[in-house]
């Protein structure tokens, strides 16, 4: 059996190299390679503007290249790769413009959203929205970087559930998953977190009182701290 199959046949979670690599056998290779590829971008472990060579990260990870570019075309469509013109694929970086003209359409699609969701969530939902706020003060607590990122996101997911738009959803989690690894550096700091903590008891209770107009004014300051800290993560690698 090559080192592919055998890949593609063992189920749980295995180490290769730099990258950890969750097999689910009921996941075709290439999924599970994109899958790989992409956690690593989000994580870091690809940094902003490396260059990402077929031959090389087949060897990394064991496997063979046909995978390996099947994953760069959907990366590249998520924006999270670029391909650059005689270099080749290379992790896309994101420029204070490329955040500020983000999270500018983010905000506003993200009101739309909290309007929607203020007036069409279910007593369910709401349950849901005050379980993940939860969720996430527990996480904190725990201090586990990736797991609190991960609680933010089931947080706003259940929002954006809410809408009952499915189009809009889509557009939201896109823009979330392009600033996801710089999310990353702005959590590692304590005192953002509690702020963090902070807006989103005050969205819930906003939500749950089906204020939108309160909701709206927690959801652009929550944004705007994220991108001022952002920018600041930005600029300090700019100077390494």
């Amino acid at each position: 059996m090559s080192r592919e199959a055998e890949t593609d046949s063992i189920g749980g979670e295995q180490k290769m190299t730099d990258f950890t690599v969750t097999m689910n056998e009921f996941l075709p290779l290439r999924e599970v390679v994109f899958q790989t590829l992409r956690q690593a971008i989000l994580k870091g472990e690809l940094k902003p503007g490396e260059r990402l060579m077929e031959v090389a990260l087949a060897e990394r990870l064991g496997v063979s290249r046909t995978p390996i570019r099947e994953a760069m075309r959907k990366l590249e469509l998520e924006g999270l790769v670029v391909m650059v013109p005689r270099k080749g694929a290379q992790v896309a970086s994101i420029t204070e413009k490329d955040l500020t003209d983000v999270l500018e359409v983010r905000i506003t699609l993200e009101n739309f959203a909290i309007e929607k969701a203020c007036s069409r969530m279910t007593e369910e939902e709401m349950d849901r929205l005050w379980l993940a706020s939860k969720q996430f003060e527990k996480a904190i607590q725990e201090g586990d970087l990736v797991r609190i990122a991960e609680a933010d996101q089931s947080f706003h997911e259940i929002i954006y559930q809410a809408s009952d738009n499915a189009r809009l959803i889509q557009v939201l989690n896109n823009m979330r998953e392009q600033i996801y690894r710089y999310r990353l550096e702005y959590l590692k700091d304590e005192m953002s977190r509690e702020k963090l903590l902070n807006e989103h008891r005050s969205l819930t209770n906003a939500i749950r009182s089906r204020d939108a107009e309160a909701a709206q004014k927690v959801s652009f300051q929550h944004l705007e701290n994220q991108r001022r800290a952002i920018i600041r993560s930005i600029r300090e690698r700019e100077k390494e």
